[in-house]
Protein backbone atom coordinates (compact mmCIF):
# COMPACT_ATOMS: atom_id res chain seq x y z
CA UNK A 1 0.00 0.00 0.00
CA UNK A 2 2.84 1.98 0.99
CA UNK A 3 4.30 1.19 -2.22
CA UNK A 4 1.35 2.62 -4.20
CA UNK A 5 1.51 5.99 -2.57
CA UNK A 6 4.90 6.75 -3.47
CA UNK A 7 4.17 5.70 -7.13
CA UNK A 8 1.23 8.31 -7.34
CA UNK A 9 3.17 10.95 -5.59
CA UNK A 10 6.09 10.45 -8.16
CA UNK A 11 3.96 10.51 -11.52
CA UNK A 12 2.88 14.58 -11.02
CA UNK A 13 6.83 15.46 -10.07
CA UNK A 14 7.76 14.01 -13.32
CA UNK A 15 5.09 15.88 -15.15
CA UNK A 16 6.33 18.89 -13.54
CA UNK A 17 9.84 18.33 -14.68
CA UNK A 18 9.20 17.80 -17.64
CA UNK A 19 6.62 20.65 -18.37
CA UNK A 20 9.40 23.13 -16.75
CA UNK A 21 12.09 21.16 -19.39
CA UNK A 22 9.89 22.10 -22.40
CA UNK A 23 9.56 25.39 -21.36
CA UNK A 24 13.08 26.48 -21.06
CA UNK A 25 13.42 24.62 -24.65
CA UNK A 26 10.80 27.07 -25.96
CA UNK A 27 12.55 29.60 -24.59
CA UNK A 28 15.76 29.08 -25.60
CA UNK A 29 14.60 28.37 -29.17
CA UNK A 30 12.63 31.89 -29.04
CA UNK A 31 16.17 33.83 -28.19
CA UNK A 32 17.68 32.21 -30.83
CA UNK A 33 14.80 32.87 -33.40
CA UNK A 34 15.16 36.63 -32.58
CA UNK A 35 19.09 37.15 -32.14
CA UNK A 36 18.99 35.40 -36.16
CA UNK A 37 16.14 38.44 -37.25
CA UNK A 38 17.85 40.73 -35.55
CA UNK A 39 20.94 39.97 -37.83
CA UNK A 40 19.00 38.78 -41.09
CA UNK A 41 17.51 42.25 -40.75
CA UNK A 42 20.59 44.37 -40.07
CA UNK A 43 22.34 42.71 -42.87
CA UNK A 44 19.36 43.77 -45.28
CA UNK A 45 18.95 47.17 -44.10
CA UNK A 46 22.92 47.14 -44.87
CA UNK A 47 22.86 45.85 -48.37
CA UNK A 48 20.09 48.19 -49.41
CA UNK A 49 22.39 50.79 -48.46
CA UNK A 50 20.44 52.05 -45.53
CA UNK A 51 21.77 52.97 -41.57
CA UNK A 52 21.26 49.65 -39.49
CA UNK A 53 19.46 51.63 -36.65
CA UNK A 54 18.70 49.63 -33.83
CA UNK A 55 16.31 46.48 -34.58
CA UNK A 56 14.64 44.58 -31.56
CA UNK A 57 12.42 41.75 -32.55
CA UNK A 58 9.58 40.64 -29.76
CA UNK A 59 9.28 36.78 -31.33
CA UNK A 60 8.56 37.67 -35.17
CA UNK A 61 7.48 41.41 -34.80
CA UNK A 62 10.05 43.77 -35.76
CA UNK A 63 10.18 47.30 -34.15
CA UNK A 64 12.75 49.91 -36.01
CA UNK A 65 14.19 52.90 -33.90
CA UNK A 66 17.31 55.52 -34.73
CA UNK A 67 16.76 55.66 -38.48
CA UNK A 68 16.27 59.05 -39.93
CA UNK A 69 13.36 59.87 -41.41
CA UNK A 70 13.71 60.27 -44.46
CA UNK A 71 14.85 56.80 -45.20
CA UNK A 72 12.59 55.13 -42.29
CA UNK A 73 9.70 54.38 -45.16
CA UNK A 74 12.23 52.51 -46.98
CA UNK A 75 14.35 50.82 -43.98
CA UNK A 76 10.85 49.46 -42.85
CA UNK A 77 9.72 47.55 -46.18
CA UNK A 78 13.19 46.07 -46.22
CA UNK A 79 12.64 44.61 -42.95
CA UNK A 80 9.32 43.95 -43.76
CA UNK A 81 10.99 41.34 -46.75
CA UNK A 82 12.92 39.23 -43.97
CA UNK A 83 12.04 35.98 -44.19
CA UNK A 84 10.71 34.91 -40.88
CA UNK A 85 9.54 38.04 -40.12
CA UNK A 86 5.73 38.54 -39.61
CA UNK A 87 5.45 42.62 -39.02
CA UNK A 88 7.19 45.71 -38.62
CA UNK A 89 6.86 49.12 -37.00
CA UNK A 90 8.42 52.12 -35.89
CA UNK A 91 9.24 53.31 -32.79
CA UNK A 92 8.14 56.58 -31.05
CA UNK A 93 11.67 58.21 -32.05
CA UNK A 94 11.15 57.74 -35.86
CA UNK A 95 8.98 60.37 -37.56
CA UNK A 96 8.70 58.92 -41.23
CA UNK A 97 8.74 61.38 -43.90
CA UNK A 98 7.28 60.10 -47.15
CA UNK A 99 9.32 60.51 -50.57
CA UNK A 100 7.67 63.36 -52.98
CA UNK A 101 6.31 62.06 -55.80
CA UNK A 102 5.16 63.63 -59.10
CA UNK A 103 2.30 62.22 -61.54
CA UNK A 104 2.59 59.86 -64.04
CA UNK A 105 1.69 60.82 -67.39
CA UNK A 106 -1.19 59.30 -68.76
CA UNK A 107 -1.01 56.75 -71.45
CA UNK A 108 -0.70 57.17 -74.71
CA UNK A 109 -3.62 57.02 -76.66
CA UNK A 110 -4.51 54.47 -79.62
CA UNK A 111 -4.75 55.55 -83.08
CA UNK A 112 -4.72 53.83 -86.65
CA UNK A 113 -1.93 55.93 -87.96
CA UNK A 114 1.71 55.27 -87.26
CA UNK A 115 3.38 57.82 -84.89
CA UNK A 116 6.42 58.09 -82.82
CA UNK A 117 7.50 56.24 -80.10
CA UNK A 118 6.62 58.01 -76.94
CA UNK A 119 9.38 59.82 -75.45
CA UNK A 120 10.57 59.32 -71.57
CA UNK A 121 10.59 61.92 -68.88
CA UNK A 122 13.24 61.64 -66.42
CA UNK A 123 13.41 63.52 -63.27
CA UNK A 124 16.70 65.94 -62.73
CA UNK A 125 19.28 64.10 -60.53
CA UNK A 126 19.90 66.95 -57.16
CA UNK A 127 22.15 69.09 -57.76
CA UNK A 128 26.12 68.36 -56.90
CA UNK A 129 27.74 71.93 -57.00
CA UNK A 130 27.11 74.66 -53.95
CA UNK A 131 25.61 77.28 -56.68
CA UNK A 132 23.37 74.31 -57.52
CA UNK A 133 22.17 73.23 -53.99
CA UNK A 134 21.75 77.20 -53.42
CA UNK A 135 19.52 77.70 -55.92
CA UNK A 136 17.11 74.53 -54.63
CA UNK A 137 17.24 75.73 -51.29
CA UNK A 138 15.83 79.61 -53.39
CA UNK A 139 13.58 77.53 -55.28
CA UNK A 140 12.20 75.85 -52.24
CA UNK A 141 11.56 79.18 -50.18
CA UNK A 142 10.56 81.13 -52.53
CA UNK A 143 7.08 78.48 -53.46
CA UNK A 144 6.96 78.14 -50.05
CA UNK A 145 8.43 80.48 -47.42
CA UNK A 146 9.29 79.41 -43.76
CA UNK A 147 5.85 81.07 -41.56
CA UNK A 148 5.86 81.98 -37.63
CA UNK A 149 3.17 82.90 -35.47
CA UNK A 150 3.09 86.41 -35.45
CA UNK A 151 5.89 87.76 -33.00
CA UNK A 152 6.87 84.13 -31.62
CA UNK A 153 9.24 81.92 -32.99
CA UNK A 154 6.69 78.70 -33.13
CA UNK A 155 6.21 78.15 -36.71
CA UNK A 156 3.26 77.67 -38.51
CA UNK A 157 1.77 74.34 -40.33
CA UNK A 158 2.55 75.64 -43.47
CA UNK A 159 6.37 76.58 -42.70
CA UNK A 160 7.27 73.29 -40.58
CA UNK A 161 6.11 71.89 -43.84
CA UNK A 162 8.41 74.02 -46.02
CA UNK A 163 11.23 73.68 -43.57
CA UNK A 164 10.87 69.78 -43.85
CA UNK A 165 10.85 69.83 -47.61
CA UNK A 166 14.08 71.81 -47.42
CA UNK A 167 15.73 68.90 -45.05
CA UNK A 168 15.00 66.28 -47.58
CA UNK A 169 16.62 68.23 -50.29
CA UNK A 170 19.25 68.67 -48.63
CA UNK A 171 19.80 64.87 -47.52
CA UNK A 172 20.56 64.78 -51.39
CA UNK A 173 23.52 67.05 -51.37
CA UNK A 174 27.18 66.27 -51.15
CA UNK A 175 27.64 65.41 -47.32
CA UNK A 176 30.61 67.95 -47.38
CA UNK A 177 28.26 71.16 -47.39
CA UNK A 178 27.25 72.76 -44.63
CA UNK A 179 24.41 75.43 -44.07
CA UNK A 180 23.77 79.04 -41.98
CA UNK A 181 20.23 79.77 -41.29
CA UNK A 182 20.07 83.41 -41.05
CA UNK A 183 16.44 84.95 -39.24
CA UNK A 184 15.36 88.46 -40.24
CA UNK A 185 12.48 90.41 -38.69
CA UNK A 186 10.64 93.38 -38.48
CA UNK A 187 11.38 96.66 -36.18
CA UNK A 188 8.54 96.05 -33.25
CA UNK A 189 7.51 97.63 -30.40
CA UNK A 190 10.55 95.99 -28.29
CA UNK A 191 12.71 97.87 -30.26
CA UNK A 192 16.52 96.45 -31.56
CA UNK A 193 17.34 93.96 -28.93
CA UNK A 194 13.83 92.15 -28.68
CA UNK A 195 14.09 92.13 -32.87
CA UNK A 196 17.80 90.56 -32.92
CA UNK A 197 16.30 87.84 -30.17
CA UNK A 198 13.27 86.83 -31.78
CA UNK A 199 15.69 86.29 -35.58
CA UNK A 200 17.56 84.49 -33.62
CA UNK A 201 14.73 82.32 -32.31
CA UNK A 202 13.48 82.08 -35.81
CA UNK A 203 16.53 80.54 -36.71
CA UNK A 204 17.33 77.95 -33.98
CA UNK A 205 13.62 76.31 -34.76
CA UNK A 206 14.36 76.49 -38.36
CA UNK A 207 18.16 74.01 -37.64
CA UNK A 208 16.63 72.04 -35.18
CA UNK A 209 13.97 71.05 -38.19
CA UNK A 210 17.08 70.27 -40.13
CA UNK A 211 18.94 68.37 -38.02
CA UNK A 212 15.91 66.26 -36.96
CA UNK A 213 15.18 65.28 -40.57
CA UNK A 214 18.38 63.96 -41.41
CA UNK A 215 21.39 66.37 -40.87
CA UNK A 216 24.13 66.33 -38.79
CA UNK A 217 23.90 69.18 -36.05
CA UNK A 218 27.79 69.97 -36.69
CA UNK A 219 26.50 71.06 -40.34
CA UNK A 220 24.08 73.36 -39.43
CA UNK A 221 24.36 76.74 -38.04
CA UNK A 222 22.24 79.50 -37.52
CA UNK A 223 22.12 83.67 -36.36
CA UNK A 224 19.72 86.40 -36.23
CA UNK A 225 20.13 89.54 -37.71
CA UNK A 226 16.63 91.54 -36.20
CA UNK A 227 15.87 93.67 -38.51
CA UNK A 228 19.45 95.15 -39.70
CA UNK A 229 18.90 94.15 -43.20
CA UNK A 230 15.21 94.86 -43.90
CA UNK A 231 13.58 94.18 -47.68
CA UNK A 232 12.00 96.19 -49.87
CA UNK A 233 9.16 93.68 -49.68
CA UNK A 234 7.53 94.53 -46.51
CA UNK A 235 6.69 91.60 -45.58
CA UNK A 236 9.76 89.61 -46.26
CA UNK A 237 11.82 91.76 -43.61
CA UNK A 238 9.87 88.71 -41.66
CA UNK A 239 11.85 85.59 -43.83
CA UNK A 240 14.29 83.01 -42.90
CA UNK A 241 17.12 82.33 -45.24
CA UNK A 242 19.77 79.41 -45.45
CA UNK A 243 23.15 80.05 -47.38
CA UNK A 244 25.62 76.90 -48.41
CA UNK A 245 28.75 77.93 -47.02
Amino acid sequence: MSGGRRWILVVPIAVLVTALLAGVATWAQSGNIERDLVGRAQTALFEAGLPTGDVRFDGRDATLSSIPPDKALRALEVVQRVEGVRSAKFNGDVIPVAPSTTASPPPPTTSTTASPPPTTSTTAPPPTDKAGVQAEIDRLLAEAPVSFEPDSARLTPEGEQAARSIAIALAKAPAGFRYRVTGHVARGPGGEGAALKLSRDRARAVARILTSNGLAAKRVTYRGLGDTRPSTGGEEDRRVEITVV
